[in-house]
């Protein structure tokens, strides 16, 4: 009796293998996520993500030129903000010559065909490292969403191509894309975190940032209140279809590879194009394993990214970012 169907011969060599490859990673899928500090000649390796830095404006300008040579064409801002600025009502996320600000203006100075997508969250901003205003030991809605827009704004101001609200407010979509219009800034997109859980993966993200939860009574203790409860998959998928009714461009699902479901979801069900954001603790977990000895980081590295492809996203938010293109650029 004969095997008509031998499917190793589709994986005979590589040539067939590559031939007939279904997903293809580029450095244009990759957005690098860059974190900001005050100062000047600053580059602060961030202790649970090796070989990533809180940088100043001058060392954060010479990395953009460097991964704009590599093909990356996307780079996702945070800030570090002093403690002296932060309070409730996160005014300086706004401050037309804030951290933010500023680094968006030099970024497109420096390199103007570079996308750039900052934050908007208040948690770097707040004395509470909520992403909102707090009141009455809730983080409330509505306030929080006039904040902001304001914030959206001065970043559209300042150059941005996109903001990429990573708060998980309602109606927060609505109300940035109307007073973007409003104000004209037709074409700046929005890039919005719309399928967002409340995971234990940010820790190392939150450490570099400072912007935890204070351990307060008088607060909330952590973010289940308006991030995405990680039992749900078809909540995300109401989330989605929201935030692309109230004019969003771009739908990022976070965390990343313990979420490769929901990113099926949503592309499978929106015809609009999808991201993913490969989070901090999904990069401190490979680079802890490399350093054991106990994978493989080049390989590793390619095929955490390559599943992101195969679940259907198109751009993948990565601190693997420089290896992965230089790597891809090698081939």
């Amino acid at each position: 009796m004969f095997l008509y169907n031998r499917h190793r011969r589709l994986r005979k060599n590589e040539s067939i293998r590559s031939m007939i490859r279904e997903n293809h990673l580029s450095p244009n899928d990759f957005i690098l996520p860059i974190f900001m500090a005050e100062g000047e000649g600053v580059k602060e390796e961030i202790a649970a993500m090796p070989g990533i830095y809180r940088q100043s404006l001058d060392n954060t300008v010479k990395e953009v030129k460097e991964i704009w040579d590599l093909g990356i064409k996307s780079v996702n801002i945070y800030c570090k903000v002093s403690d002296n600025l932060k309070d409730n009502t996160g005014k300086e996320a706004w401050n037309p010559n804030g951290l933010m600000q500023n680094t968006i203006k030099a970024i497109k100075d420096a390199v103007p065909e570079m996308i750039v997508m900052p934050d908007v969250a208040l948690d770097p901003y707040s004395i509470y490292g909520h992403d909102g205003i707090i009141k009455n030991g809730e983080v409330i809605n509505d306030e929080t969403v006039d904040a902001l827009v304001k914030m959206t704004l001065s970043h559209a101001e300042a150059g941005a191509d996109f903001v990429a609200p990573s708060d998980m407010m309602d109606g927060r979509i609505g109300a940035m894309r109307a007073a973007l219009e409003e104000n004209g800034f037709h074409n700046v997109g929005i890039m919005t975190y719309a399928a967002k859980y409340a995971s234990s993966f940010y820790g190392p993200f939150r450490t570099a940032l400072d912007s935890a939860p204070v351990d307060s009574q008088e607060i909330p203790k952590d973010k289940k209140t308006y991030q995405m409860d990680y039992h749900n998959s078809q909540e995300a998928l109401r989330e989605a279809i929201a935030d692309v009714e109230e004019g969003a461009d771009i739908l990022m699902v976070k965390p990343g590879m313990a979420y490769l479901d929901i990113v099926k979801l949503v592309k499978d069900n929106l015809q609009v194009p999808v991201s993913v954001y490969q989070v901090s603790g999904e990069y401190a977990m490979i680079k802890a394993a490399v350093e054991k000895g106990w994978l493989d980081n080049d390989k590793v590295i390619l095929e955490s990214l390559t599943c992101f492809k195969r679940a259907g996203a198109d751009l993948i938010s990565t601190y693997f970012a420089k290896e992965a293109a230089r790597l891809l650029n090698d081939q």
